[in-house]
């Protein structure tokens, strides 16, 4: 039952369509809020219809946005600090709070696990593009920041995963148990693993106008062995899959990419603690995660409702993956 202290909120998204997007909108409308949406309204178009949805393009024109006002704007598809700036510009003093969806990428030591006081990447002109997105998102933190203080709200995910997930990084797991046979499993079973439900972003980032969370937030899942997730995946589908460890200097020898060359396996050292980020800030503060059998299950039947995916998808192909283990363990 409803708290008789309930407020509605009226909530701005700048995006809203798309995945974590997607998933906000409809844990805002659950929660029994007002929603407005502004996109260049080419994704997924009318995905929620009885939602308002302004029109127009953040890299230039926020025109359309002018003489209103609500609690809070959720900006989930900001990553040049420019275009942010605009969209700081404009609605100063037209939200009461800014959420920004930074990511834990913008931190510059991910050899050793961090928590949310750790150096970030200072952008660059001729830094590589894995890094340079990282430092846009770091540049985007300052933006908000330098402009709401205690009015902003940073939220750093780490991989988000779930259903209606753009990539293939998670799905393919539970689908490629589903099918069953030999499954080539990357690395070691105490390789470490972090990532969390999308619906648990979303909740978290509602979260944060309705109980004003301010400041910066890590927020992702707990670190789990790959072991035991590859166990869930199992369980799942039942014991027709015969897993087959491959390690990882094998993996590397035989030329696969050290980044997720197999779905959610990394082997860069750089990147030893990137599945080992500190989330007790989170936690502490109230982010509440599902169980992973739920977030199995609930991905799996909504990869299998959307059918045949596109040969290019993320992933590791069944050929591929037969050669493998054909040359790394026969």
């Amino acid at each position: 039952m409803r708290s008789s202290t309930f407020r509605p909120l009226s909530l701005l998204v700048l995006g809203g369509t798309r995945f974590l997007g997607r998933a906000v909108v409809e844990a805002v409308l659950a929660d029994g809020h007002q929603v407005t949406l502004f996109n260049r309204g080419r994704t997924n178009p009318g995905l929620f219809p009885g939602v308002e949805t302004v029109i127009g393009d953040r890299t230039g024109d926020l025109s359309a946005l002018s003489h209103r006002r609500w609690d809070a704007v959720v900006d989930v598809a900001g990553y040049d600090p420019q275009v942010v700036g605009l969209s700081v510009d404009a609605l100063r003093g037209r939200v009461g709070r800014y959420v920004f969806v930074s990511s834990l990428s913008v931190l510059a030591d991910q050899s050793t696990p961090q928590n949310e006081d750790g150096e970030l990447l200072v952008l660059r002109e001729d830094m590589p593009p894995e890094e340079a997105y990282g430092a846009r998102k770091a540049a985007c933190e300052r933006v908000v920041l330098d402009a709401f203080a205690q009015r902003a709200s940073i939220v750093r995910p780490g991989m988000i995963v779930g259903p209606h997930d753009p990539t293939d990084r998670f799905a393919y797991w539970p689908r490629r148990f589903a099918r069953g046979g030999r499954v080539l499993l990357p690395g070691d079973p105490a390789d470490a693993a972090q990532f969390i439900d999308v619906r648990d972003v979303a909740d978290w980032i509602v979260g944060c106008v309705g109980e004003e969370r301010s400041g910066v937030f890590n927020v992702t899942g707990p670190t789990l062995a790959f072991g035991a997730f590859f166990e869930a995946c199992r369980a799942l589908a039942g014991a027709r899959a015969e897993t087959v460890w491959v390690p990882s200097e094998r993996l590397l020898a035989a030329g696969v990419d050290p980044w997720m060359g197999v779905p959610m396996w990394i082997a860069d050292p750089a990147c030893e603690a990137i599945n080992r980020v500190d989330v007790s800030r989170a936690l502490a503060a109230g982010l509440t995660l599902r169980p992973l059998a739920r977030t199995l299950v609930d991905t799996l039947a909504w990869d299998t409702a959307r059918g045949a995916l596109p040969q290019d998808r993320e992933g590791l192909g069944e050929q591929e993956e037969q050669r493998l283990l054909r040359m790394l363990t026969d």
